[in-house]
């Protein structure tokens, strides 16, 4: 399936950069105009073979952001910004990776890529996991859809999200990958339109 997946890759991508180029350019510009700040946010992840990349979304948070708290983020974060909260819930801050999908850092679908920290502190899972590009969307996307709501009700949301939530995360990836195949990928892109 590799090389299919990876054209199918190259022309769901390219072709979405250039359908949806009016939105993204509105886009940026409404962040621009919100606070001056960077328009995207690039944060490194870890991808295929664990080699680092960077993920470029639509920036939802002050510019400060990183220096201000938690690689995870909950409901009623304050560095979100308003603008940012409407991005993250109808997840058009996601769309810039249609460049990573480009790239062939990424695929459409796939594990959901994690920082550094939380791939260490499940390094068999991820080796696994890590066996495929990371994705836009995958099983756990839809799953936690509301994740940041879900990490609101702790007081320690960090503990919370490394045992309970990310165990699920990866074995929801497992699932994925053992059943990897273009049915599965449509199956999974299809629903993740109807979550939307």
């Amino acid at each position: 399936m590799g090389t299919g997946k990876r054209l199918f890759d190259i022309v769901c991508s390219s072709a979405g950069l250039i359908v949806l180029s009016p939105l993204l350019v509105v886009v940026a510009a409404l962040v621009k105009l919100g606070d001056g700040g960077p328009v995207f946010f690039l944060h490194e992840r870890v991808g295929r073979g664990f080699r680092p990349f960077n993920v470029i979304k639509f920036r939802t948070m002050v510019t400060d952001a990183p220096g201000r708290g938690l690689s995870i983020t909950r409901g009623g974060d304050p560095r979100i910004t308003r603008l940012g909260a409407y991005l993250r819930k109808s997840k058009l801050d996601e769309l810039p990776q249609l460049v990573n999908v480009l790239k062939g850092e990424m695929s459409l679908v796939g594990p959901r890529p994690e920082v550094m920290k939380y791939v260490e502190a499940f390094r068999e899972d991820f080796d696994e996991v890590l066996k495929v590009r990371p994705g836009i969307t995958d099983y756990a996307s839809i799953m936690f859809r509301d994740e940041e709501e879900v990490l609101r009700q702790s007081d320690d949301p960090e503990t919370m999200y490394i045992n309970s939530v990310l165990p699920k995360k990866l074995g929801l990836n497992k699932h994925y990958i053992r059943n990897a195949g273009v049915f599965e990928d449509v199956k999974i892109l299809f629903r993740t339109l109807l979550s939307l």
